[in-house]
């Protein structure tokens, strides 16, 4: 049934424990049909499972291959081979007889992916001091030029973690780097759940915007050593946080 969106809701088929969080959702919506169904569906697909907030319940989250075709209004051959594209990216696993399972990474997967983020993203900060331009480089304060006193990112954590990751983002791109981009991109997909989790935890919003804030500054500055420092362990801090304070999020 559409919700007040118009978006369809796909309620993953698993066993609930009784004391347990239900499982997420996943949300998509349909396509314009001038649309490629295979490109599209994969699109559709993608997106709906970075939306979901696989890390906040125990619950396994699936897909099912006849609703989503439905749901999406094509059939099921661009539904499939869309899975397999997603199966190649790690995001989600086909089980025999079970369906297709949305995949959690490990705690130590996911710090390892951080820690590697981490490294190419502080090469980014280092090409964008070198080779940015002025007005490409003020676009990072702008993302932050809504954030004040009257309006923390401690109080609209969902508006601020759209921030967040846009900022990150947004360095790799200024780096000019192609295979930074690609790189950083694929370990995105498997983190930017797990951020929006831990961004919201022991005030990091509140300490974050200030690391940004310092990041931005250098990177004007074209302070080049100063902007691979800050923004490498700024990233490290994340992974740090992960393993010091992650209970209850990994199985």
């Amino acid at each position: 049934m559409p919700d007040n969106n118009g978006m369809e809701r796909v309620k993953p088929i698993a066993q609930r424990a009784p004391l347990s969080k239900p499982a997420p959702e996943l949300v998509v919506g349909r396509f314009a049909p001038e649309q490629t169904f295979k490109t599209r569906a994969y699109e559709a697909l993608k997106q709906a499972i970075l939306d979901m907030d696989i890390y906040a319940s125990s619950e396994p989250a699936w897909i099912d291959e006849r609703q989503l075709s439905e749901q999406l209004g094509v059939s099921r051959t661009p539904v499939r081979e869309a899975i397999v594209m997603l199966e190649h990216e790690g995001l989600v696993k086909s089980v025999p007889r079970k369906g297709v399972m949305v995949l959690k990474k490990t705690k130590r997967e996911v710090i390892d992916m951080i820690q590697a983020w981490a490294a190419l993203e502080s090469m980014a900060a280092r090409l964008a001091t070198l080779h940015a331009s002025d007005e490409a480089i003020a676009g990072l304060r702008r993302l932050f030029r809504g954030f004040d006193d009257g309006h923390k990112p401690s109080d609209h954590l969902s508006e601020y973690s759209s921030a967040n990751i846009l900022f990150h983002q947004t360095i790799v791109k200024l780096s000019g780097s192609q295979v930074l981009v690609d790189m950083t991109e694929q370990i995105l997909l498997h983190v930017r759940g797990l951020r929006q989790i831990t961004i919201g935890r022991d005030d990091r919003a509140s300490r974050s915007i200030v690391d940004h804030l310092g990041i931005i500054d250098a990177i004007e500055r074209r302070d080049t050593e100063r902007a691979v420092i800050l923004s490498r362990d700024h990233t490290l801090g994340l992974a740090d946080y992960v393993a010091a304070h992650s209970d209850g999020i990994f199985e």
